[in-house]
C-alpha cells in the first residue's frame, strides 16, 4: 500500500514537472532565448573542467516528453509489476534511469554529458538483467559492451578536445574546419547508443528487460540519446560524414523493417520498429533537417511508449506469452487495450492526421525535394513500405484474427491502472502531432509533381497489402517451400546475422586462442618453470637432502663406534 502511494505521488510529480518544462520550452522558443549555467570545477593548464547546463527550447521540450512518458511508466508499473518482491529497487532503478537522461539532455559539455551517458549504460544493464536468468544475462552483457564502445569514443573525443581547451558544444559553432575528428568520434558514439549498423544487435536483445523498462528505453531515453546528441551537434558535420550517416541509416531502416516482417516475438517486432524509426531520424539528420528529426523524435516517443504499454497489457493478460502465432481476437476480449494498440501502430505507420504522419510525411517529401542519390531514395521508400507491412501484420495477428488458444476468457483488462496510464498517451498520439507541428515546424515550401506527391501514399498502400499477404502465408496460404526461401526468411529474421557477428563470431577466435595459450603457457611450460614447478623441485631437493643428511649421520655414528671398537680391541 505504501509503495502504491509512493508510485502515484511520483507519477503526479513527474506529470507536473513535464507540464512546467513544456511551458518553459514554449516560452524560450517564442522569445528565442537560452540560458547557460557554467560551474568551473577545476582548471588544469589551458583546460577547464566545467559542469554546464544549457536550458533552451530543445532541452525543455525533450525533457517534458521524457517526464510525461516516465510518469505514465511509473504508474503503469504499479499493476504490471504486481507481486514483485523488489519493487522499491525497481522503482529506484527507473528513477536513476530518468535522472541520467536528464543529465544528458541539459549537458552541452562532454565532461558533464559523460555522467548521463555512462549512467544510462550502467542502469540499462541493471534493468536488462533484472529477471536474473541466462537469457537476461546474455542480453545485458551484449547491451553494456556495445554501449561501452560508444563510451570509449566519447572518452577519446574528450582527450582530443583537450588540445583546444574546451569541451562545450557551444564553442564548436563555426569551428568545424579543425573538428572533423571530434565530429567523427561523436557520430560513432551516437551510432552505438542508437543501435545503427553495425551496432544493431543489442537493441532487440534488450527486450529481456521488463516491459515498463522497454517502454521507457525504446521511446524517449536510451536509444534516443545518440540521436539527441547528433541533434545538438547538427552543425558540425562535414559532407562525407553526412554521406556515411545516410548510408548507415538507410541500411538500418531496411534491415529492421525486413526483420520485423518475419519475427514472431511481439516485443522484438516493436523493438525492430524502433530501430527502423531511429534510422529515419538519422536519415533526416544526414540531410541537414535537424528540426524535423527532433520533431519526429518526440512524436515517436509518444506513440512508441503507447505501443509498448498496450503490448505489455496484452502480454500481462496472456500470462507472459509473447508469441504472435498464439494471439488474436483482442478487439473483442480487451477492446480498449486493442484500440490503443491499433492507434499506436497506425501512428507508427504514418496514418494521416495521427502523430506520426506530420513528421514522417514531411521527412519523406523533403527527401524527394532534395538532390539525393537514387539508391538512398529507393531504400527510404522501401523501408517506409516495410513499416506499413509489419504494422498491418501486427494488427492482424493481435486484434483481427480469431484467438487460436481457445476461449476468450483468459484475457482481461486488469485492474484498470494500466488502462489509465495509457489514456493520456492515447490522446497525445492522436492530437499532438498537429499541435506540435504548428508550434515547432515552419512548413517549407515543397513543390513536387503529382506522381512524387502521391508516391508516399502508394508505397504505404502496397506495404499494407504485403503485410496482409505475409500474415496469410504463415496461416494457411502456403508459399512454395524451397531452401532459398527458408534461407531468406532466416537471414531476414536474424537481422542479417548481426547478433551472431556481434557476439560468437567476434569472441570465438580470442576464446580459442586464449584457451590454447592457457594450455601451452599457464598449464604448460609456465606451470613447470613457474611457482608450482619450482616448489616441486625445491620440495624434492629438500627431501633428498634430508635423506642424505639422515643417512650421513647414521653412517658417521657407525664408523665412529666401529673405529672405537677397533681401537680398543687392538
Amino acid at each position: 500500500m505504501m509503495m502504491s502511494k509512493f508510485t502515484s505521488a511520483l507519477s503526479i510529480t513527474l506529470f507536473l514537472l513535464s507540464y512546467l518544462n513544456f511551458v518553459l520550452g514554449l516560452t524560450t522558443m517564442t522569445l528565442s532565448v537560452s540560458v547557460c549555467l557554467n560551474w568551473s570545477i577545476f582548471s588544469w593548464g589551458s583546460g577547464v573542467v566545467d559542469f554546464t547546463i544549457l536550458m533552451d527550447w530543445v532541452s525543455f521540450m525533450f525533457i517534458s516528453f521524457v517526464l510525461l512518458i516516465s510518469g505514465s511508466v511509473f504508474y503503469y508499473s504499479e499493476e504490471y509489476m504486481e507481486g514483485e518482491l523488489n519493487m522499491p529497487r525497481f522503482m529506484l532503478l527507473l528513477l536513476a534511469f530518468v535522472t541520467s537522461m536528464g543529465f544528458l539532455i541539459f549537458s552541452p559539455n562532454l565532461i558533464s554529458l559523460l555522467l548521463g551517458w555512462d549512467g544510462l549504460g550502467l542502469v540499462s544493464y541493471c534493468l536488462v538483467i533484472y529477471y536474473q536468468n541466462y537469457k537476461s544475462l546474455n542480453a545485458g552483457m551484449l547491451t553494456v559492451l556495445s554501449n561501452r564502445v560508444g563510451d570509449v569514443f566519447i572518452l577519446v573525443a574528450i582527450g582530443y578536445m583537450l588540445n583546444y581547451g574546451d569541451w562545450s558544444f557551444v564553442g564548436w559553432l563555426g569551428e568545424s574546419s579543425y573538428l572533423k575528428l571530434g565530429a567523427l568520434l561523436i557520430m560513432l558514439a551516437s551510432l552505438t547508443k542508437s543501435a545503427q549498423i553495425p551496432f544493431s544487435a543489442w537493441l532487440p536483445a534488450a527486450m529481456a528487460a521488463p516491459t515498463p523498462v522497454s517502454s521507457l528505453v525504446h521511446s524517449s531515453t536510451l536509444v534516443t540519446a545518440g540521436v539527441y546528441l547528433l541533434i545538438r551537434l547538427g552543425w558540425v558535420y562535414d559532407l562525407w560524414l553526412n554521406d556515411m550517416l545516410m548510408v548507415l541509416s538507410t541500411l538500418t531502416m531496411f534491415m529492421a523493417g525486413l526483420g520485423a516482417c518475419f519475427e514472431f516475438d511481439l516485443k522484438k517486432v516493436i523493438a525492430l520498429s524502433t530501430l527502423s524509426q531511429l534510422g529515419l531520424m538519422m536519415f533526416s539528420l544526414s540531410m541537414g533537417a535537424v528540426k524535423m528529426a527532433f520533431f519526429h523524435l518526440i512524436m515517436h516517443a509518444l506513440f512508441k511508449a503507447l505501443l509498448f504499454m498496450s503490448a505489455g497489457c496484452i502480454i500481462h493478460g496472456s500470462k507472459g506469452w509473447q508469441d504472435l502465432r498464439l494471439m488474436g481476437n483482442c478487439s473483442l476480449c480487451i477492446p480498449y487495450v486493442s484500440s490503443c494498440f491499433v492507434v499506436s501502430n497506425l501512428a507508427l505507420a504514418g496514418m494521416p492526421f495521427l502523430a506520426g504522419f506530420y513528421s514522417k510525411d514531411l521527412i519523406l517529401e523533403v527527401a524527394l525535394f532534395q538532390e539525393l542519390n537514387m539508391l538512398s531514395i529507393l531504400f527510404l521508400f522501401l523501408s517506409t513500405g516495410l513499416t506499413v507491412a509489419y504494422t498491418m501484420r501486427l494488427i492482424y495477428y493481435v486484434s483481427v484474427r480469431d484467438y487460436v488458444m481457445g476461449g476468450s476468457m483468459n484475457l482481461s483488462d486488469g485492474l484498470g491502472v494500466m488502462i489509465y496510464s495509457t489514456l493520456g498517451l492515447s490522446i497525445f498520439s492522436i492530437i499532438f502531432g498537429a499541435l506540435t507541428s504548428w508550434i515547432m515546424i515552419e512548413s517549407p515550401e515543397i513543390f513536387l509533381p503529382t506522381p512524387l506527391k502521391n508516391l508516399t501514399l502508394v508505397v504505404c498502400l502496397i506495404g499494407g497489402l504485403i503485410g496482409f499477404f505475409i500474415s496469410q502465408s504463415f496461416l494457411g496460404v502456403k508459399l512454395p517451400q524451397n531452401n532459398l526461401l527458408a534461407f531468406f526468411t532466416w537471414f531476414s529474421s536474424s537481422m542479417w546475422f548481426m547478433p551472431y557477428l556481434s557476439s560468437q563470431f567476434i569472441i570465438k577466435a580470442p576464446m580459442n586462442s586464449g584457451g590454447d595459450m592457457g594450455q601451452v603457457g599457464d598449464l604448460g611450460w609456465l606451470e613447470f618453470y613457474g611457482g608450482q614447478g619450482l616448489s616441486g623441485v625445491l620440495t624434492l631437493s629438500a627431501e633428498k637432502l634430508q635423506i642424505a643428511f639422515s643417512y650421513g649421520i647414521k653412517l658417521y655414528i657407525f664408523l665412529f663406534w666401529g673405529f672405537v671398537v677397533f681401537f680398543l680391541m687392538s
